[in-house]
C-alpha cells in the first residue's frame, strides 16, 4: 500500500548490498480457534549501512518480526538471510554463534549485569566471543557517547541515559553485521532520547553499521532512513526518508482515523 508522500527507499541505501533478508515469512502462534497469526507472508530486507525503524500498533507483529530477523524466534515459515547465513533452517548451535557473532542488541530494559563495571558490560560480547578489544573502536565509542569517566562504574551508579548508552555501546563493540533495538528510547526523557537516536544515526551514517530498530514513538521517524509500518502481522507502508508528520498519518490511517 502506497500514499502520496511516500518513496521509494533512498537511493544511497539502495546502492549498498542487502544485509537481511526474509521472504514469505509467517509466525503462528497456537493453532486451532486459539491460533494468531503474527506474521502473514513478510517479504522484506534491509540493506548494509542503514538505519530502519520498525513500527505499528500494539499487536501488529513488529516486535515478532525483529525477534525472528534476529535469530531469537524462528518463523513458522518462509526464509531469512542474515549477512548470507540463512537462519531458519539452522540448528540451535549453529543460531548461538549467528547471534553472537553477527548481531548485537540494544534492549529497552538496558539488560546490563549489575554486579559489572559498565566497561565489564561493554565488552561482555568479546570476552564470550574470544576475541580481543579494539582499544581505538573503544576509545572513540566512549568519547562519542560521553562515557569517559564513567566506565568504572557499576549500573546502579549511573543515569538512565548513560546505562542506555553502556548498552549501546555494548551492541556496537563487536561491529556485528546488524544492530537490533527494542524500544531503546522507551525509558528515557525526551533530551537522552534525542541524543540515542542521533548517535545511532552517525553509527549507521559514519560507520556503516545496519541498524532496525523497533520503536512506537514517530518522533523516531525524524532519525531513520526508512519507517516500516505494520498492521495485522503484514507490511503496509514501506516510507523512505520519513518524517515524523507522514509516520503520524500513516499511523492514523491504520486506526481509522
Amino acid at each position: 500500500m502506497t500514499t502520496n508522500g511516500e518513496r521509494s527507499i533512498a537511493t544511497h541505501a539502495s546502492q549498498n548490498s542487502t544485509i537481511i533478508s526474509a521472504t514469505n515469512l509467517v509466525k503462528v502462534y497456537g493453532e486451532g480457534e486459539t491460533e494468531v497469526r503474527a506474521l502473514d507472508r513478510v517479504n522484506t530486507s534491509f540493506q548494509k549501512g542503514t538505519f530502519t525503524a520498525i513500527m505499528g500498533p500494539s499487536g501488529s507483529g513488529k516486535s515478532t518480526l525483529m525477534h525472528c530477523l534476529a535469530g531469537l524466534d524462528l518463523p513458522t515459515a518462509g526464509q531469512i538471510f542474515l549477512a548470507g547465513t540463512r537462519l531458519d533452517d539452522l540448528k540451535d548451535n549453529a543460531l548461538t554463534k549467528v547471534r553472537r557473532d553477527e548481531v548485537g542488541f540494544v534492549f529497552q530494559s538496558f539488560n546490563l549485569l549489575p554486579t559489572h563495571t559498565a566497561k565489564e558490560n561493554i565488552l561482555l560480547p568479546l570476552e564470550l566471543a574470544g576475541r580481543k578489544v579494539d582499544q581505538q573502536f573503544l576509545d572513540y565509542l566512549t568519547e562519542s557517547l560521553g562515557l569517559r569517566g564513567r566506565l568504572h562504574h557499576l549500573p546502579s551508579q549511573l543515569s538512565g541515559g548513560e546505562q542506555q548508552r553502556v548498552a549501546v555501546m555494548r551492541a556496537l563493540i563487536s561491529r556485528p553485521a546488524v544492530v537490533f533495538a527494542d524500544e531503546p528510547t522507551g525509558a528515557l526523557d525526551t533530551r537522552n532520547s534525542h541524543h540515542l537516536l542521533s548517535y545511532l544515526r552517525t553509527a549507521s551514517r559514519q560507520q556503516g553499521q545496519t541498524i532496525v530498530m523497533v520503536t512506537h514513538d514517530p518522533r523516531a521517524a525524524a532519525y531513520v532512513d526508512r519507517a516500516v509500518i505494520l498492521s495485522d502481522g503484514q507490511i503496509v507502508h514501506d516510507i523512505a526518508s520519513p518524517d515524523e508528520e507522514l509516520v503520524i498519518r500513516a499511523m492514523r490511517r491504520l486506526s481509522g482515523e
